[in-house]
Formats: C-alpha cells, structure tokens, sequence
C-alpha cells in the first residue's frame, strides 16, 4: 500500500521540493499552507505520516499544530525546522513529533528520515513480558503505559521507544550506536547529539529530579544505561 504524507509549509518553493522528492520515490502527498488546514486534512485524510513546518503563518505555529494533533491522532509527526538550538528541538519533542530535520536538508537525509518514521511506526515491537518493574517506575509493554511513583506519564511514541530498549536491557551499558540503531534505525547511529535530545526529554518525564537522575544514568562519551535494582 502507497503511504500518504501530508506537507504542512507556506513557502511554494519548499513544497515543491519536498513533494517532488516525495512523489519521486512513490509516496502521495498532500499539501496544507497553515495550522487549520493541516488540522482539517489529518482529521479528513489521515495520512501516514505529517511534514509540519515550525514557523507557518496565522495563530498557530508547528509546535501548537503538533499538540493539537496528539489530541485525537496519533499520526507520526517531522518537524522541518531552521532552528538548531536544544530548547527548540525539545519544543518539538515535548509537542509531540516523532523526530525532526533541520532546514537546508537534502533529498537523501529527507528519504531516510521518512523511511526511519514510518518503519517504526507501522511495524510495532514483538511483545515481551506483561509487565516490567524498577523501583518506582512500571511499564506495561501491552498498554504501552508507563506509570511513575503512582501517576501516569505521557510518552511520545519514540519516547517510550527509546525507553522500553533500555528496560529490555536495564543495568547494561547501552553504546550510543547500539541504542540510536535498536530505537531509530542504522541511518542514525552516529546521532548522538539526536540521542541525548531524547534523553534530556524522558529525563523530565521520568525522573523525580531530572538534573540528577536515577532512572537514565549517563557513562561519559559511551553511552546510556537504565539503572534499576538488582533484585527487582
């Protein structure tokens, strides 16, 4: 089956880009210009996966399109963006977006971004145990639920992605390489500053103080390891 995607940007020029890049490798695309329209074609259309342009004209930029969106689609979401700075890809992240490209990309880093998104979105893991605990954090791998001292968090798709490898590996040094390939696929391994974008993001959600976490512990310059008691 032809996936869909749908290209959220005001600048024709850009479009057109993406939308050749796009059609030229097999997908449909559809278009919207601003924040209502993307709403309304998600909800008329739904595509497989949103190209969601950070700055768009009228009241509503990327990141409030993409929290409307997490309202009632779960549709997997690119934010396109200028803007390289940790406080703005977190934004993102925090909105909802499965992941992000930095404008100017080319045709290739577009490809195997999309690609990356709609492999781990459309093809959900093998399931494991019911149930994991550690310490005052459970997951339950069915309901992909995951719960903390009592109350439920709110994960994004490739939050709680990135989070279930490290409980399928807890107290086990995860490699950057090893963890950016489990999670997002072998065109990311060497994405390190990626990682530890997502890392910062379920720190937040996760830990009582995510400036000294217990959950997620950092081994400087190899990579991350979920600590959880031995004998839980």
């Amino acid at each position: 089956m032809t996936e869909t995607i749908l290209v959220v940007e005001d600048q024709p020029r850009v479009v057109r880009l993406v939308s050749e890049i796009l059609k030229a490798v097999g997908y449909q695309v559809l278009t919207a210009g601003n924040g209502q329209q993307a709403l309304e074609m998600v909800s008329l259309e739904q595509p497989d996966l949103v190209l969601l342009d950070v700055l768009l004209p009228g009241e509503l930029d990327g990141y409030e399109i993409c929290r409307r969106l997490r309202e009632f689609s779960s549709v997997p979401i690119i934010m396109l963006t200028a803007k390289a700075r940790d406080v703005d890809i977190l934004s993102g992240f925090d909105a909802g977006a499965d992941d992000y490209i930095l404008k100017p990309f080319n045709a290739k880093e577009l490809l195997a971004r999309v690609k990356a998104v709609l492999r781990r979105t459309q093809h959900p893991e093998e399931m494991t145990s019911a149930t994991f605990a550690c310490g005052d954090m459970t997951i339950d791998y069915a309901r992909h639920a995951v719960t903390c001292r009592g109350e439920t968090v709110s994960l994004t798709r490739t939050e709680y992605a990135l989070l279930r490898e490290l409980a399928l590996n807890a107290n086990r040094v995860m490699p950057h390489p090893d963890l950016l390939t489990a999670v997002w696929g072998s065109e990311y391994r060497d994405e390190i500053d990626y990682l530890r974008a997502y890392v910062r993001c379920l720190r937040r959600k996760i830990e009582a103080d995510p400036s000294d976490p217990k959950y997620i512990v950092t081994l400087s310059g190899v990579g991350y390891m979920l600590s959880c008691p031995e004998d839980e």
